[in-house]
């Protein structure tokens, strides 16, 4: 509030505005704050889901986790003739509020040896970071990562020991083995 002190001329004569409050109008009105749609979130997920469920797509797949829809555990498949054939993976995926407009925090929570996967399960790939996409989609991030596997970027590695071991595929097989493919039963 601003206070006018003085006199103004009227038809009439002088008017006292001895006082008188005014209220400030700011010069640059805000803007109107955001709000997030959980509706239209929700259904993206669940249609998503949908999806996933419908494709039939083989090596992948991803629920929510009880009853929590932002919150999803998923699995991947190593692909056929890679290191990582015959081995599955755990993941979590936790989907922000303004989903689709920003990407998912996706994670291994199955330990995984791979030169873009650090030792907390976390993945360096494009699409969940800087070059995320609002047309993406968990099958597209599920795919990309299961693809990931095979085809590392070691040019920008988490994990340096894996990207450094990646060259020599025989020794990568029997690390990958060790750690993370259970024993036969005899």
């Amino acid at each position: 509030m601003a206070t006018i002190t003085g006199y103004t001329e009227t038809a009439q004569g002088y008017q006292d505005n001895t006082n008188v409050a005014v209220a400030a109008v700011p010069k640059h009105p805000n803007p109107p704050a955001k709000t997030v749609d959980t509706q239209s979130v929700l259904k993206r997920l669940q249609s998503e889901l949908m999806a996933l469920m419908m494709s039939g797509e083989s090596g992948i797949s991803a629920f929510p986790e009880e009853d929590n829809i932002f919150c999803w555990k998923g699995t991947i498949a190593g692909s056929k003739d890679t290191v990582f054939e015959g081995t599955e993976y755990k993941m979590s995926l936790s989907f922000p509020n303004d989903y689709p407009f920003k990407p998912p925090k996706v994670k291994f929570e199955t330990g995984c040896f791979h030169p873009n996967v650090d030792v907390y399960g976390n993945i360096c790939l494009d699409i969940l970071q800087d070059k995320w996409s609002s047309a993406y989609d968990v099958r597209t991030i599920l795919l990309s990562i299961q693809s990931l596997l095979g085809e590392p970027n070691i040019s920008s590695p988490l994990n340096t020991q894996a990207a450094q071991l990646w060259s020599n595929q025989e020794e990568y097989r029997k690390m990958v083995e060790k750690l993370y493919k259970p024993p036969i039963a005899a």
